[in-house]
């Protein structure tokens, strides 16, 4: 209820700030006028409020000097035009819900969450670890990889990501399940020197990437 009161007191403001701005032709002005007051009487029957009675133009019936009759008979046409309106938006989110039940139902989608505590293996230098998820009969990765710095001392190089390592790979839908083998793979790829015992500075490298180690496991 509150989002949908803050919704319409937005849409309230900005059209406030459109009528004051003097620069609407009176065709536009006159349908702005009533899409303002069809916004108010809404807001006023969600939240349970009076009814207001207006004429045609939107403005506010004086009841010194309207009839009873015509006073009862416009606000039959208000209720009756706000009930219109709650039925519509209630139509409306109906249809909403039934369109995304039917779409999960037809396209349903799983998620693998993987959680990195740590990378043991000694690898003497900065290293990069890659995650992902990999068909072994097709030969190919079936997603994006999950990558991760490792420093040379053991740790992630973002030290403020310290245990909480965390991926979800989405999107597995119907397809991906029907799949015979589904493998996650871990590469671990050294970035460094070419040869770890390249001890000659005159010769020494830096900031290359040369494969180093692969792991897998089987998840379906």
């Amino acid at each position: 209820m509150f989002r949908s009161v803050r919704h319409m007191i937005y849409d309230l403001i900005e059209w406030r700030s459109q009528i004051l701005s003097g620069t609407l032709p009176q065709d536009e002005l006159k349908e702005l006028k009533k899409k303002v007051t069809a916004k108010i009487d809404y807001g006023n029957r969600i939240l349970d409020l009076d009814l207001v009675v207006r004429d045609e133009d939107g403005n506010i019936l004086d009841p010194e000097q309207t009839s009873t009759i015509s006073l009862f008979r416009a606000h039959e046409i208000a209720s009756k035009q706000v009930e219109e309106r709650l039925q519509e938006e209630k139509s409306q989110k109906q249809n909403i819900d039934i369109n995304r039940q039917a779409k999960f139902a037809a396209t349903p989608s799983f998620a693998l969450f993987v959680n990195l505590k740590n990378v043991v293996c000694k690898i003497g230098e900065d290293a990069e670890v890659l995650m992902s998820l990999y068909d072994p009969l097709e030969s190919k990765f079936i997603s994006e990889n999950y990558l991760v710095r490792w420093s040379s001392c053991g740790l992630p190089k973002d030290i403020d990501r310290l245990h909480n390592l965390r991926a979800v790979f989405t999107d597995l839908g119907s397809k991906d399940l029907k799949r015979e083998k589904i493998s996650f793979v871990c590469q671990i790829v050294r970035v460094g020197r070419m040869e770890l015992r390249d001890n000659n500075t005159r010769k020494l490298t830096s900031g290359l990437r040369r494969p180093f180690g692969v792991a897998g496991k089987p998840v379906l």
